[in-house]
């Protein structure tokens, strides 16, 4: 498979990228370069590493297991923790980032596929974020959870989580907390996040017959706590559980069994055995 756009996967001229609106999003790759000013210390390096698990997780479990594919149970005030803590990722709100996930798993690389590799790396991993086409939130696509009042709320300002959390940094530990704890962690969780849309239908190998070009990863799945086995997850998407293997680590997934040992979460769906038994190919890693 190749990753360059096709005419037929061509891009409309709303999916060019923003520059304008979207400046704030790339002037923040660069803050953390102010390290070099503000000095890091090992608490510095231990708070991105922390923010980076952290927020890795609330994106992985809620905005993607929960909100997404409503993998298991939760109740409404730990459904707010859930939506907040995601949103401290600034990956926006959590009805538009599930609204958007749902989109892309009802269309996986056709030509209505929000980010499919299709299109190029650079769209599959960030561009389609910073185009105009895809800003709004989908309602109807998100109807489930567009019933609580407080979810539209995070959803509208979803600047306040990670404002907030850049504010608690600098309390704690300065400038060099803010620049290396915070804004490096925060850029570092985007692109863990975003190489599953860029690379997990490219690089990986395939256990199941999809209809899309989903593949598993071991590495991927280290970077983004249990995401990369991406194949498995397209094969059984309603699953709390990406590792079908034993061998297959899937952090998230344990982080949530734990979470059900204290019934702060409940029915943690897994796969059916003959789902994990389905017939498959394997193929080459890319």
């Amino acid at each position: 498979m190749t990753q360059s756009a096709t005419p037929a996967f061509a891009r409309s001229a709303d999916e060019r990228v923003d520059w304008i609106h979207n400046l704030p999003f790339f002037v923040l790759h660069f803050i953390p370069l102010f390290a070099l000013v503000t000095g890091v210390t090992r608490f510095d390096v231990a708070l991105c590493v922390a923010l980076y698990v952290a927020r890795m997780f609330f994106i992985t479990a809620g905005y993607h297991r929960y909100f997404s594919h409503r993998a298991y149970k939760m109740g409404r005030l730990m459904q707010f923790v859930m939506a907040f803590g995601g949103a401290t990722a600034a990956q926006k709100g959590p009805l538009w980032w599930a609204a958007h996930h749902r989109h892309h798993h009802k269309h996986s690389d056709t030509q209505e596929d929000i980010h499919s590799p299709l299109k190029g790396f650079w769209w599959s991993h960030v561009g389609w974020i910073v185009c105009r086409k895809y800003q709004a939130t989908d309602l109807n696509a998100i109807k489930d959870f567009a019933k609580y009042p407080e979810l539209r709320w995070l959803d509208k300002y979803y600047l306040v989580p990670p404002i907030m959390l850049g504010v608690a940094c600098f309390a704690i530990g300065g400038w060099s907390a803010l620049v290396t704890g915070f804004f490096l962690s925060t850029v570092l969780t985007y692109h863990g996040t975003f190489v599953i849309n860029s690379l997990a239908h490219v690089i990986g190998r395939r256990r199941y017959v999809t209809t899309d070009t989903s593949r598993n990863s071991f590495v991927l799945a280290l970077i983004t706590l249990g995401e990369g086995w991406h194949n498995n997850h397209h094969h059984y998407q309603s699953s709390a559980r990406q590792g079908f293997r034993w061998w297959q680590v899937d952090l998230t997934f344990y982080c949530l069994k734990l979470l059900q040992l204290f019934r702060i979460v409940w029915d943690v769906r897994e796969p059916p055995e003959h789902i994990k038994a389905a017939a498959g190919e394997r193929q080459p890693l890319a």
